[in-house]
Order: structure tokens, then sequence, then C-alpha cells
């Protein structure tokens, strides 16, 4: 089953489908039930967030499953809150990593993809002067966080992370798809209900030529859009990423929606003679690699991947890499007063 069509359909489904997608719908409910659950234990204070005093924490998350631009956007946080002065830490778990413990560091000394998780090796590169902390309980990582002199705690992916309080929710979702068919898991890409939007603070909306409908929304809107600039070569060259124009290319991507990227490379001109995609997060083989590497050379072109997917390969074994910059078009002004009243209140 292709679930990027399932939950993202071109148009509603018809009523035909809706017996076909019984089991999924029951499950759908189900699944419902137990967050709606977990909510109101939240809600009533029965389920304590922590607070960790002498350090401000801002949530960067969304309600429904990858491929929204939530780490783009905690690295934009993260390099603005540095240009700003302040000293931050990136708090994630590390979906992904065959490890199980917490991890600290930087860009000055980096683990492997394999022990720290993709997301957060990118965040550490992209944004050289946070510390970043890996580990599930991200309590205990803000504690450590601040016994290290952090003053502002981005959580990456943190909508759902209840546990540790917040002084400010980012919700970020992607005007290209919106929020898909607004149906729960496993029926659709929802890991809450539409009003769980309700507990955010700001809505980032990543800019699209072509936006998906979306609802009127009560909380402060910025809008970014992601563009992609460089085409990274594996010995350091470096080209616009308009170059790729004409180009035949084969993409090379583990996310939740590889569509996407497809989408992105077609954007720029490139035809895309095939598209080699894993689920989020994979992690790519040597072997599958050289497969790749065929493919490509077989059709004349160029096999490219995402920063992501980059950040878990070999420098000297990297393809061509797509590098994305975050660009905001409005709320520039209101994001950073956002930001201040968080950090400062």
């Amino acid at each position: 089953m292709n679930l990027e069509r399932l939950w993202y359909p071109p148009r509603p489904d018809p009523p035909s489908d809706r017996l076909l997608h019984l089991p999924l719908s029951l499950a759908a409910a189900g699944f419902g039930a137990l967050v709606g659950a977990r909510n109101a234990l939240y809600d009533r204070g029965v389920l304590r967030s922590h607070r960790v005093e002498g350090v401000r924490v801002i949530s960067v998350g969304n309600i429904h499953v990858g491929g929204a631009g939530k780490t783009p956007a905690t690295i934009f946080l993260a390099n603005r809150l540095l240009a700003a002065g302040r000293r931050v830490a990136v708090l994630t778990r590390g979906y992904g990593r065959t490890s199980t413990r917490a991890l600290v560091f930087d860009a000055g000394a980096l683990p492997s993809a394999e022990v720290a998780g993709d997301e957060p090796l990118l965040i550490a590169t992209r944004a050289p002067g946070v510390r970043v902390h890996v580990g599930a309980d991200r309590v205990a990582s803000a504690k450590r966080a601040k016994a290290e002199g952090a003053e502002v705690l981005l959580l990456d992916d943190g909508m759902q992370h209840r546990r540790l309080a917040r002084d400010l929710d980012i919700a970020v979702i992607d005007e290209a798809v919106g929020l898909g068919n607004a149906r729960l898991l496993p029926r659709g890409p929802l890991r809450e209900p539409v009003r769980a939007l309700e507990r955010a603070g700001l809505i980032w909306l990543r800019e699209s030529s072509v936006p998906a409908p979306l609802p009127a929304f009560r909380q402060p809107v910025v809008r970014a859009r992601y563009e992609p600039t460089l085409l990274l070569s594996a010995d350091g060259q470096a080209q616009p990423a308009a170059s790729l124009r004409g180009q035949k290319v084969v993409a090379l991507s583990g996310l939740a929606r590889p569509g996407a990227f497809t989408r992105t490379l077609e954007s720029l001109g490139a035809e895309v003679v095939a598209s080699i995609a894993q689920e989020d997060h994979h992690a790519w083989t040597r072997g599958e690699l050289e497969s790749a590497r065929r493919r490509a050379d077989g059709a004349g072109a160029l096999l490219v991947t995402t920063e992501k997917d980059a950040v878990k390969l070999p420098a000297h074994e990297r393809p061509w890499v797509l590098r994305l910059e975050v660009e905001l078009t409005w709320g520039a002004e209101l994001l950073d007063r956002l930001l201040a009243d968080a950090i400062d209140s």
C-alpha cells in the first residue's frame, strides 16, 4: 500500500473505498481514543509536565507524521537564536539510531549516524554553535543542557512530548499537503486530532506555490520558503542548484514523503529518470549505494540525495547532495517578538 498516496490523496476518496479502508478506520478510532485519553490526563493535571527552572523551552513539532520540515525549521531557529547571542541546545530523541544511551555532541566532534541518528547529526552540522542532546528522556536532557550553561532549549519534534513543559509550541505545516486527509493514524497521517493545534502558540507554514486547503488559524502565522540552493559533491565541489536544469537525475531518499524530494528536483528543471526511495531514517548499505550508482551511470544521470540521507554516508561515498536553505517570507518580526517573549518573560 502506498501510504503517501493514501494519506495525501489528490482528491477525496470515493465512497466505494470506504469499505476497503474500514480496517484502517477502525484502527484509527482506537488510536484516537488512546491519544485523547493521554491528552486529557495532561490537560487535567493527572500527568504532570516537568519544568526545568533556569531555562526556556521552545518546541518545534507538528501533529502529523514526517516530511513537514521540522528539522530545517529547528536549524533556522537555532541559528537565529545564536545570532541574537543566546546559548542554545537542541533536545531530540534521535529516531532511527541503534543506540539507546544518552548522547551529547556538537559540530566539533560528530558521532556516527548509527549512534546519534540522522536528524541530530544534520542539526549539529548546520547549526555549529549548538550542543545537541540525544535521548528518550527529554527532561533529563534538559537538565544536562542547563548544567552545561544553555539558556534556550529547542525541543525537536516535541509537539507530542508533553512531559517537558515548554514556553512556546511551534507547529510546522507543509502547505503543499496541508493535513492530508485529516485522519488519524493509520488511516491518515495525523498523530493527534486537528484540534491539538490549539496548543500551539505559533503556526510555521512551509510555503508552497500550490497550497492545499487548510483551516483558519487563531494563532500568529509565519511563512517560510525552503529553497534548494546548492548541489554539493563528495570531493567538496559546490554548484548552484539551478545547474540541475536539463540534467538527468536519479533521486535517492529515505524520507516520510519521498515524492516531495522528487518534485523539488523537478521544480529545478531536472529530469528524474528514477526514484530510489526507502522508509524514513533508512540506513543505506554500501550495496544499496553501489546499486544506485550503477543505475544512475546506466542512465547517464547524476545520483542526488538529501542532506538528511547524506549524513548517514561516509563523506567520500556520498552522491551529489541537494542543500536547502530556509527563508522567512512573512512574519520575521513577529517570530522574533514571540521568541523574545517566550525567553524573557
